[in-house]
């Protein structure tokens, strides 16, 4: 991929590669088929997964679904068209991807910017940015040109067909390089997901049931629905001083600081598509070993909390243990 550099004192096209997740991966289709299947289980389940899949990874699964064969609705079915919007959007996601957009892992903004730079480009295109019908890609560490078209190493972009060439160069980038990855994933997600029930979605509330919801934390409702257990049995949790703390520095954080203590005790830092009262958060009394941390069980959306002296000990001990946590182990 090549981000087009063209300044007001240019006469060439300088062409940068970007990092990115190779679209020649090492990773078989088995592996993306089984991603599919875990997507699909997410949703079966009602799981959300921290997976950034860009929106029109979503439009292009139901664009692709079986043919639904029930009562007609009056939703229609999704547009596979790509833009350079789409590629915009693209967000950085975690190796092996779900969706071979996987192919291109990294933020292709500037990649996008440089593309519609091109199409403004109010002088000669041709002798500015030198360029050809071909996509520059890094395969296993050796830059590659593709030819985009029919003899597209031999065809130069001009005034008059540089729509056609940015159209050419997203459909590769999005689609053609990354075909391998996705059909295996599509059959792996409709494997569990296949029946006429998901042409009722669309493609943003599939990304919602998978993703869950960025809608800002409500921290009042998580209280009012988390369960206790360990404490003081019979004893309200109001009563408990170390509950009535931890209520209240999730409460007092920062929206950022208070999406980290989510994704502490959950696994993901955003809420379920149904909102914060089907998240139900376990606060477990683990003790009265002061010099240890809180700990999470995210399968179980569960914080343990010693019985910490008062609320400085444990606003040092929780959000420590936050910010220096990543995954199953440390920072």
């Amino acid at each position: 991929m090549t981000q087009f550099d063209c300044g007001p004192q240019s006469r060439t096209a300088h062409c940068h590669k970007v990092e990115g997740f190779e679209t020649c991966t090492f990773e078989t289709s088995d592996q993306y088929f089984l991603i599919g299947i875990v997507l699909g289980l997410a949703i079966y389940n009602s799981t959300v997964l921290d997976v950034a899949l860009p929106p029109f990874a979503f439009r292009k699964l139901l664009a692709s679904a079986p043919a639904y064969t029930g009562p007609s609705t009056s939703l229609s079915r999704p547009s596979a068209t790509l833009a350079l919007s789409d590629l915009a959007e693209f967000r950085r996601m975690p190796p092996p991807s779900a969706y071979a957009e996987p192919g291109l892992m990294l933020r292709t903004a500037s990649l996008a910017s440089g593309l519609q730079q091109l199409l403004e480009y109010d002088g000669d295109v041709e002798e500015t940015f030198c360029r050809d019908f071909v996509a520059e890609i890094d395969r296993y560490g050796q830059p590659v040109q593709v030819p985009l078209c029919l003899n597209g190493e031999n065809r130069a972009v001009t005034n008059s067909n540089r729509a056609e060439f940015v159209e050419l160069y997203v459909r590769y980038l999005l689609d053609t390089s990354v075909s391998r990855q996705f059909e295996p994933f599509k059959r792996g997600f409709f494997s569990v997901c296949g029946g006429n029930a998901l042409s009722l979605f669309r493609p943003e509330e599939i990304e919602l049931l998978v993703r869950g919801s960025d809608e800002p934390l409500d921290v009042a409702t998580l209280q009012g629905v988390a369960i206790y257990d360990g404490w003081k049995q019979g004893q309200r949790e109001g009563d408990e001083a170390v509950i009535t703390w931890f209520w209240e520095l999730f409460s007092e954080g920062s929206p950022s600081e208070q999406r980290a203590l989510l994704s502490f005790i959950t696994g993901s830092d955003r809420l379920p598509a149904m909102g914060a009262t089907s998240l139900i958060i376990k606060v477990t009394c683990l003790g009265h070993d002061t010099r240890r941390f809180p700990l999470a069980r995210t399968c179980f959306n569960m914080i343990g909390l010693y019985r910490y002296p008062n609320k400085d000990v444990l606003h040092t001990k929780l959000w420590t243990a936050v910010n220096e946590s990543e995954g199953f182990g440390l920072r």
